[in-house]
């Protein structure tokens, strides 16, 4: 290969990339290090500083809390943490002294302890996390014991307490306990740390319920709604944007903004769709009706959608103009049979739909096969409208949820290769909370695209 001056050439432009692919290697690998070493250097602090005198320490229940925790929670979370999957010496290491490790029940009891301390001595939350034991008298607060050490404690500290006492109902200790964390997560932003088992949302989620319990309704509503505003973003680098063609001429000229969102299941979001204008010629043809499930044998009446319509394209018009869109995106035959009538649905007050999957999960009767083209392969629901807030497309198994996008589209398989439902496609409307929410549904089938989606040669795919 390598008898020419223009092959040398090549070899060293692809020995350039190779140094640019290595190069990015080490920096992802001393960003992966860097959570560990921090790690490292706390743990390696408190046994300098803080356990130099052991009984002293031990003595504080708060150094004792944090002790327990850091061993059962916290080393746990890192030891199997993405930053450390490389280093199985770790693990195995950590494996050998699991055994002599406090367990959950032990975690558990130690919270409950320092709840019983904050009742019988009418101590502070508020100095507790400051590793203070001080409580209220005439007015003022003063210091009920200044013990030789101690520690503070961390947001997540708080939210392991207050989850104990939520766990038993116990809502006067979460409510105390969880309002701290929230404080302490949000006094650090949204820096995430491999040891923490708690997050900003998990402690709003639990508190705004906490205060729900306890009668306090309207501040459970303003930290449910700051929950909303708040959305949980799981960073996988197998995940991205572009602009999409499919190699389709169609779209060559306007590629579509693809966001994939789930690889198991594969679910993609396609941004601007249609167009508004498009969208309301949609809904003028969609006329009220009642809704109807397919599932299972026998359709039942649903009473959590108001509206639905199946529309049928003819020559020329909008829903033939979207199946051919739809097609040019996923290289799918929608033409009928193969892919059903557009279904057109208005949500109303609520309006919500329960968990199900779009294919058909027990006998052939199933009205999903009065087409005779198989399963539903495939779904593709446009969004037709905004809403202001709810009606996001949650996926159950695979825990994320789609939120309302105004004329964007999310396309997802319903099967493997093989044929077998994917049940990570377990799929629900959530309710609407404000707003006039409508979609559209086109449902592919398994005939028809034989040569679009083919077998894998794995029976297990």
């Amino acid at each position: 290969m390598y008898t020419s001056l223009q092959n040398v050439k090549q070899a060293i432009h692809v020995e350039r990339k190779l140094i640019d692919y290595l190069r990015t290697y080490i920096d992802n690998e001393m960003e992966r290090l860097e959570d560990i070493k921090r790690f490292y250097a706390k743990v390696s602090d408190l046994h300098a500083v803080l356990y130099k005198g052991p009984a002293a320490a031990a003595a504080n229940p708060l150094v004792a809390f944090t002790l327990v925790k850091r061993l059962h929670s916290e080393w746990l979370n890192v030891v199997y943490s993405n930053e450390a999957q490389e280093n199985t010496q770790l693990r195995s290491k950590y494996e050998e002294e699991e055994a002599g490790l406090p367990k959950v029940e032990d975690l558990r009891g130690a919270a409950r302890g320092l709840m019983r301390l904050q009742d019988v001595y009418s101590l502070q939350v508020s100095s507790l996390v400051k590793g203070r034991f001080q409580r209220v008298s005439n007015g003022g607060v003063i210091d009920v014991c200044s013990p030789a050490v101690s520690v503070s404690l961390s947001g997540d500290d708080c939210f392991l307490v207050g989850k104990v006492a939520y766990e038993q109902e116990d809502f006067y200790h979460s409510v105390q306990w969880l309002e701290e964390s929230v404080r302490l997560f949000r006094g650090v932003g949204r820096q995430w740390v491999p040891e923490n088992e708690g997050t900003l949302e998990d402690a709003l989620d639990h508190l705004a319920f906490s205060h729900f319990k306890t009668g306090n309704v309207s501040y459970a509503l303003s930290l449910s709604h700051e929950l909303l505003h708040h959305p949980t973003h799981f960073e996988n680098p197998r995940l991205f944007c572009d602009h999409f063609t499919n190699n389709s001429p169609a779209l060559l000229l306007q590629p579509v903004r693809r966001e994939v969102l789930s690889l198991q299941p594969d679910v993609v979001l396609y941004h601007d769709f249609i167009t508004g204008a498009e969208a309301e010629d949609i809904k003028k043809l969609a006329q009220p009706g009642r809704s109807v499930v397919a599932a299972g044998e026998k359709q039942e009446t649903a009473d959590y959608r108001i509206s639905k319509a199946w529309l049928k394209g003819s020559e020329g018009s909008i829903i033939e103009r979207l199946d051919g869109r739809i097609s040019a995106l996923t290289g799918l035959n929608v033409k009928h049979p193969y892919g059903e009538f557009l279904q057109v649905v208005n949500y109303g007050i609520g309006g919500h739909y329960e968990p199900h999957f779009d294919h058909a999960t027990q006998s052939p009767s199933s009205p999903v096969f009065k087409l005779k083209t198989g399963n539903r392969v495939a779904t593709f629901m446009i969004y037709l409208s905004p809403v202001e807030a709810g009606g996001s497309t949650a996926f159950i198994h695979a825990n994320f949820s789609v939120p309302v996008v105004e004329n964007a589209a999310i396309f997802w398989w319903n099967l493997h290769r093989n044929g077998q439902g994917d049940e990570d496609t377990l799929h629900a409307g959530c309710p609407v909370l404000i707003g006039d929410k409508w979609v559209a549904n086109k449902w592919i089938h398994e005939y028809g695209q034989e040569f679009q989606r083919c077998c894998s040669l794995n029976p297990e795919e």
